[in-house]
């Protein structure tokens, strides 16, 4: 019971990501700006600096999406016939489009999913109950084992030369309802597990996944190795750990998984055609953890593995001779006999429902993805990228520069800390704030200097907005406002 009633906990790295939607975060800075003026100045130094921040990334960006033109799984064919490049230039021109895109991912806060990830994720189940796999004969394997070769990854998962799952941002999904198949999967599930238990063949049989549980359950301490005050702890709450109780039978119940917020795939489809060079980029927006089997590539149809048949028939038999041989016992104890056949007779139902009830949820999961969790794919992706990239960038400089402003001088590891306390105290999330790529971007501009002691410090609002100048941007709009109407 003790075991039932313990929390499970999954420790999470917190994201560097600002989940502030940047017209927010503005309005929300300039009105803690006392004076009209220097607000007025904010604003105008906000606009200018997304839009230089803007103009820094276009080149990339539409090379990117010149690069995706040829590895568009649906027109990219054709594109390379009619360009006729010899396949070593493909090869270059892939790898370069690679580069530029995981580049993207990275400066957009996507973190690739390590192995530790997938197993806490695979730990637990939610929704799925299902052993979801791959069909690998229809993914190629040389395009990422290629590419991480010259470009070598810590941790990568063991799948990692088929397809990659990239993963952003931590949320919370719970499903309330009755859950009467599950929680009677979960009534003949502890019931076999006592009867194997109380017969002594729960250590024959299932040693093995025993030890596996065990692993997976010392998972569950966390997916980062990162210093405990720089995580998140989420809590999953699922019916295998549900208190047995008649209110809990008979009433809807909550479970509980974390999510990850966004998951981006990639991976290309095995071909013998040499110019279907199709790179497949799909993006899907609140995954559960324990679900995140729904958004691998080329799933095969679910069945019962070759252990759950193994498990079946073994249990089975073993079952029939001890029960047997409790018949053939000069004093028959008839509770045992019961005990036995009726732990038989459940074990076969409960493959047959649960299975049957798992195959209805998996078809509704798989169209749920399709339909409702997939946000777009290839073009689309990165075009939402690209836009990713720029507004956390923006978002960045300007709070930094904000609290330089206001606060003053202030080292690296100072204004780090500010930040992060900024963000908390007005806008109420947690972020891990990526100062130095902000530091960067404001010494390019031109309007942060340090100090003789390496501190920060920035120029005033006025001056800042003289040094970055009028931009392209605002001439436009000066002469679209001054154009006579029609």
């Amino acid at each position: 019971m003790s075991e039932e009633n313990k929390k499970e906990l999954i420790r999470l790295e917190r994201e560097s990501v600002i989940p502030i939607l940047k017209p927010k975060l503005i309005v929300t800075l300039a009105n803690l700006i006392e004076h009209g003026s220097d607000k007025a100045e904010f604003l105008k130094l906000c606009k200018r600096i997304e839009y230089i921040i803007r103009s820094w990334y276009l080149l990339q960006f539409e090379d990117l999406m010149q690069l995706f033109s040829l590895f568009d799984p649906i027109h990219g064919a054709k594109k390379l016939e009619q360009q006729n490049l010899p396949q070593h230039e493909i090869d270059t021109l892939e790898h370069k489009f690679l580069m530029h895109l995981f580049q993207v991912m990275d400066k957009s806060n996507f973190k690739m999913a390590t192995q530790e990830e997938i197993q806490v994720a695979h730990s637990g189940q939610y929704l799925l109950n299902l052993p979801i796999s791959v069909d690998e004969t229809k993914l190629d394997k040389k395009l990422l084992r290629t590419y991480f070769s010259v470009h070598p990854h810590d941790n990568l998962p063991d799948f990692s030369d088929k397809y990659i799952i990239f993963r952003r941002g931590i949320g919370i999904d719970c499903t309330t309802d009755y859950f009467f198949m599950e929680k009677v999967d979960m009534i003949i599930s502890r019931f076999w597990t006592w009867l194997l238990k109380s017969t002594g063949l729960r250590h024959i049989l299932f040693r093995k996944s025993s030890a596996q549980h065990q692993n997976n359950v010392q998972s569950n301490n966390g997916l980062s190795i990162e210093a405990e005050q720089e995580d998140i702890y989420v809590e999953r709450i699922r019916i295998e750990n549900m208190k047995l109780s008649l209110p809990n039978l008979l009433s809807k119940i909550t479970i509980q998984e974390p999510t990850f917020d966004r998951i981006i795939v990639v991976y290309r489809r095995a071909s013998k055609l040499k110019m279907d060079r199709g790179i497949f980029i799909k993006h899907f927006r609140n995954i559960p953890m324990a679900d995140m089997e729904i958004v691998l590539p080329e799933k095969k149809n679910p069945s019962l593995t070759p252990m759950d048949w193994v498990k079946f028939l073994v249990s089975v038999v073993l079952g029939l001779v001890t029960l047997v041989g409790s018949i053939e016992m000069p004093k028959a104890d008839a509770f045992v006999i019961f005990a036995i056949l009726s732990g038989l007779i459940g074990y076969c139902a409960k493959i047959y429902f649960s299975f049957q009830q798992n195959m209805t949820t998996y078809q509704n999961l798989i169209t749920q993805s399709m339909y409702d969790k997939q946000l777009d794919s290839g073009r689309g992706t990165l075009l939402h990228l690209c836009d990713d990239v720029i507004q956390q960038e923006v978002k960045e400089v300007i709070i930094s520069f904000f609290i330089l402003m206001e606060q003053g001088k202030a080292t690296r590891s100072d204004l780090d800390l500010r930040c992060e306390e900024l963000i908390k105290e007005e806008f109420g999330e947690n972020c891990n704030f990526d100062v130095d790529d902000a530091i960067q971007k404001l010494e390019k501009l031109g309007i942060v200097a340090r100090d003789s002691i390496g501190r920060f410090y920035c120029v005033g609002l006025k001056r800042a907005n003289e040094i970055i100048g009028v931009t392209t941007e605002e001439v436009v709009m000066k002469a679209k406002q001054d154009a006579p109407s029609t």
